[in-house]
This record gives structure tokens, sequence and C-alpha cells, in this order.
């Protein structure tokens, strides 16, 4: 099983457990990433391929600017349906001749690596990165992507009917999607295991008790926090001064020191796993990023939101209208607008408890293992797996 992922952290994350649940079934299992991403993998244990370039991708400490969704929706098109999808399509094709494997599963936003999959009759399965099933517009990628299928004499696919051929798998629970968009019928809901803590994690300071003080945990993830301007320091004017704890992680790109001196409340780290530190926690604060999200609520965590940019207006929408967050203008959050909001949602209960109705639905969901049953069924039969059809001939 060749993984394959064109963007960052949050584009790779979703599939680490099904490598993990399908090696434990003694498959072969490899990932092609962009380069920048390949020492992450091998970091995980698995064995990973280059596949494109990091053209765009240098890190750059830029100004907060205004959320322009129509934007971003039209740069998933020229961006990933385009110049990525042409320079991985090419990548990747070159490794399937040389690993031959028997089938692709491929993070929504690769589209190239499901070109060369349609192009070889390889079957490929599609995993779900963006919750609200909102963000990637056929009228958008379509057409850039037509381009690339043209390269490699395919006909054009102007619905992206390419996503949903065989087999989706989505880690989001039913609710968080949008409604006006639904899944396609060859789509199955999972649920994503998380590690344990390790005994250093175990020390940290968020997991002792804090004397009933709430435990607030504040992210900008892995790639908008470079974009972020001063969201890091009026987020900290306003929560430093209430009765919680605070765990800030600013990515590994940025130095801690660089917020100065904080009261012992205040806990600022590059880097912890959320799966360590989320069961400690009382409420997030993030950018509404989907990882960020999905985290959030698998452990039945209310939130506040200040979207930055490429879906996260959408999943802060939809997060809002389910009554499990607070959302804020991340350029116009005064620290005392965040003070009130994160007050607020910790004081009402009604938060936290549709939180935890989402927490059970997640919970609720089959898992990895689940998964690569539905993977193997998909490399042996090379049809469309639809729920209820793939039990039946299973039974």
């Amino acid at each position: 099983m060749l993984f394959t992922f064109a963007g960052g952290s949050g584009h790779l994350e979703p599939l680490i457990p099904l490598a993990r649940a399908a090696e434990a079934k003694r498959h072969s299992v490899a990932f092609a990433g962009r380069p920048w991403m390949v020492p992450l993998v091998e970091a995980a244990g698995f064995p990973a391929f280059v596949a494109g370039s990091d053209a765009g991708l240098t890190p750059e400490r830029l100004p907060l600017a205004d959320a322009d969704l129509d934007q971003d929706m039209r740069d998933v098109g020229s961006g990933f349906g385009g110049r990525i999808a042409r320079e991985r399509a090419a990548d990747i094709l070159s490794l399937c001749a040389q690993w031959r494997p028997d089938l692709l599963v491929c993070e929504e936003f690769d589209f190239g690596a499901m070109v060369v999959a349609e192009r070889l009759g390889l079957p490929h399965a599609t995993v779900l990165v963006s919750a609200t099933g909102a963000f990637v517009r056929p009228e958008l990628v379509a057409g850039p992507l037509d381009e690339v299928r043209a390269e490699h004499g395919l006909p054009g696919d102007h619905s992206l009917a390419m996503l949903g051929r065989y087999l989706v798998l989505t880690p989001f629970p039913p609710s968080l999607r949008d409604p006006a968009f639904p899944l396609p019928t060859t789509a199955h809901h999972l649920r994503l295991l998380t590690p344990a803590a390790g005994p250093e994690e175990a020390a940290a300071p968020w997991s002792t008790p804090h004397g009933g003080a709430p435990t607030v945990y504040f992210t900008l993830g892995t790639v908008y926090n470079m974009e972020s301007g001063d969201l890091f320091q009026r987020m900290l004017a306003g929560l430093r001064e209430l009765p919680i704890d605070l765990i800030v992680t600013v990515g590994r790109d940025l130095d801690p020191d660089e917020l100065g001196p904080q009261p012992a409340n205040v806990h600022i780290e590059r880097f912890v796993p959320e799966a360590t530190l989320l069961p400690h926690c009382d409420l997030v604060v993030s950018h509404a990023g989907s990882g960020s999200v999905l985290g959030a609520l698998a452990h039945g965590l209310p939130m506040v939101l200040l979207p930055i940019g490429a879906d996260q207006p959408l999943n802060a929408a939809r997060c809002q209208a389910l009554g499990v967050a607070e959302v804020l203008d991340a350029v116009g959050a005064t620290p005392e607008m965040v003070r009130a909001a994160v007050s607020r949602v910790l004081a009402d209960a009604g938060f936290r408890g549709r939180a935890q109705r989402l927490r059970h639905e997640i919970a609720a969901l089959p898992g990895p293992e689940h998964a690569v049953t539905l993977l193997e069924r998909l490399a042996s039969k090379r049809a469309p797996l639809r729920p209820g059809s793939t039990e039946r001939r299973a039974r």
C-alpha cells in the first residue's frame, strides 16, 4: 500500500494510524510526500519517497491578514489541482514503476497521485483531511486538473468523480459534515486511534493536578502559526491573567522565548502531541484547522476559534452552528474579547455537553483496523466499496 499526501502535517497525520494498522496485518507500506515532509514520515517509522517539490513552502513570518475564503479555494485549484498535481504525478508514476503498489491511499488533496492510479489502472482510496467537505470545489479544481489528466491520456473529470470512485475514508463525525455537501456513496466513517503518553510526557506540568483551575490549550497549528502576526501576543495578553492553566504551542519554526516571560500558570512549548495533552484539557483555543477541531471534539472539548485561512472559516462556522464553539475574528480580536469568550465558554456547560455528544459520535465509529479490511477488499475486488454492500459480501 502506497500512502500519498501532497501537503503538510495536517495531510499526513490522518494516514499514520491507517498505515500502522496495515503494517500490523503484515502489509508492505510506504509513503510518498514532498521533500520537507519526508523526515517526519521517517521519524514515524515508515519508508518514505520524495514526490514533487517544496516550491512555495519555505517558512516565512507574515503579518496577519483577513481570511479570504474565495481566494483560498481558487488556490486549491491552481496549486493542488495544477502545479502540485503535475509535479507529483510525474514522480509517483516513476515510483509506481519501481515499487509496484497494489493500491494507493491518497489524502484528498493529492490529485496527482489519483491521476497516476487511474492511468495505471490501480484502485485508490481517498482519505478526507478537510472537515466540512465544503472546501474542495469541483468548479475550481477540475479545470487545472483536467490539463494534468490530459497529459496522462485521461479524459476530463468535471465533477471530480475520481475522488470518490472506489473508496472514501473520513475520520470526521457525520455531524461535522456540512449537509450542503453530502459524502459520496463510497464513503465510510472511521475513528483514528491516538497513541498513549510516554513516560516523559506523563510528567509534563499539565498532567499533574492543578488545584481545580481549568486547563486551556492554545494552538495555531504548524502552518498558519507563521502567518499569525501578533495573534500569539494578543491571546496571551487576554488569557494569562485568567484563573486557568494555559498551555501554548507555537510550532517548530517559532521560538517560545520570543513571547517573553510568563506567569507560572502559562506553559509555552514548540510542540506537544495533542494525544498527550488533550486528555488534560477543558477547552481548546485554535485557528479551526480540521485536525485541531477533530482532536478537540474527539476529547469532548468546547472551543474558541479564530480562523485565519484555508478551510478554517468553514470549520469554525460549522462548529458554531453545532454549538460547540464561539468564533472570533483573528484580525480584530482584542485581548479583552478573547478573555470574555474563553470565560463564557468555560462557564456555559452547554458547550461542553454538545462537544461531549460529538465525542460519543466519534467513539462509536470503527477504528483503523476496519479501514484496512476495506483496503484489502479494494485491492482484491478493484470495485467501488459502499457501506452495507461490502458487509453483505463479507458475510
